[in-house]
């Protein structure tokens, strides 16, 4: 961008310019009275002079039209306005530092007029609007995080739609679950102390589906089983009848959506799960309030009452 030291240098040899220009006019003047009592032939000399003088004043005024022209873009630049007198034949005005222009330009270049208001001079630079702007266009982060309750909890239903033993692990069945997506989900539990294979096979479940995926022993479980547990029992919870894949298992006394998924330093799940629970009922509840699929009802254990939910 023009500096203010630019424009005043720009103007200083424009100045000199039309300077030199108005004493060539004057010497041709002088030249032209000197040589009007001669004869029609006129003094060779006094000719070639006056030829000299008239060039060399033509190209000192196309040298003044450019360095006005210089001079006009690097004030727009720097956000000063511009307007033509009457009897100019140029108009410029400033357009986020272009220059738009009309002109019917004759010999003699149009007189320009600056015009600064207190206003402009104020103005900050373009490229501060654009970031101001940027920055009011942005939405703002949220200041509080949602509370953390079983809402941000993604609990599905899903269908193993088949399991098998884990090839590392003992301990570990591998199963893939379908929970009304595109594809199954891929999902490793630690249930084989607890649950036989023929029990794992199209059975319905529910699961936890928005914790961060990690590998167990090589394979990359993706969701996570269910279930009513003690450390010498272990249930995986009955959905309601008229489960489908993919439906989602509520706390209706805690409303709001899911973290599409958890963020393991921040522990949302672990916070939860201490108030996870069955109840006396076997229903599966979260701070003694009901978990159930939405018009189809409660999910439940077998046989597991007042236990921890993992």
């Amino acid at each position: 961008m023009a500096t203010n030291e630019m424009i005043a240098r720009l103007e200083g040899r424009a100045s000199k310019a039309e300077e030199m220009i108005a004493v060539l006019d004057k010497q041709i003047r002088e030249l032209k009275s000197a040589s009007a009592p001669q004869s029609s032939s006129g003094d060779a000399n006094t000719a070639n002079e006056i030829k000299r003088l008239k060039e060399e004043n033509e190209r000192l005024r196309a040298e003044v039209a450019v360095w006005k022209t210089r001079l006009i873009e690097a004030e727009c630049r720097n956000g000063v306005k511009q307007y033509a007198v009457p009897d100019g034949e140029v108009k410029r005005v400033e357009s986020r530092g272009a220059v738009e222009e009309k002109s019917n330009v004759s010999e003699t270049p149009a007189k320009v007029v600056n015009s600064i208001t207190p206003a402009d001079k104020k103005e900050k630079p373009i490229k501060n609007k654009e970031k101001e702007k940027k920055q009011v266009d942005k939405p703002a982060k949220p200041s509080e995080e949602p509370p953390v309750d079983i809402s941000r909890l993604d609990l599905r239903i899903g269908r193993i739609v088949s399991a098998s033993k884990h090839p590392d692990a003992d301990s570990l069945y591998v199963e893939e679950v379908d929970i009304g997506e595109e594809k199954c989900r891929t999902v490793v539990s630690g249930l084989v102390k607890f649950v036989p294979l023929e029990e794992m096979q199209d059975r319905m479940v529910m699961l936890l589906c928005n914790l961060k995926p990690a590998k167990m022993r090589g394979v990359l479980s993706q969701a996570m089983v269910m279930c009513a547990s003690t450390p010498e029992k272990v249930e995986i919870l009955t959905p309601p009848a008229g489960s489908a894949p993919g439906d989602r298992v509520v706390c209706e006394e805690f409303p709001g959506e899911p973290d599409k998924e958890l963020n393991p330093k921040k522990k949302v799940f672990e916070q939860v799960a201490s108030d996870l629970k069955t109840d006396d009922n076997l229903r599966a509840s979260y701070k003694g309030k009901a978990l159930v699929v939405p018009d189809k009802g409660n999910v439940t254990a077998k046989t597991l009452a007042n236990v921890q939910i993992k």
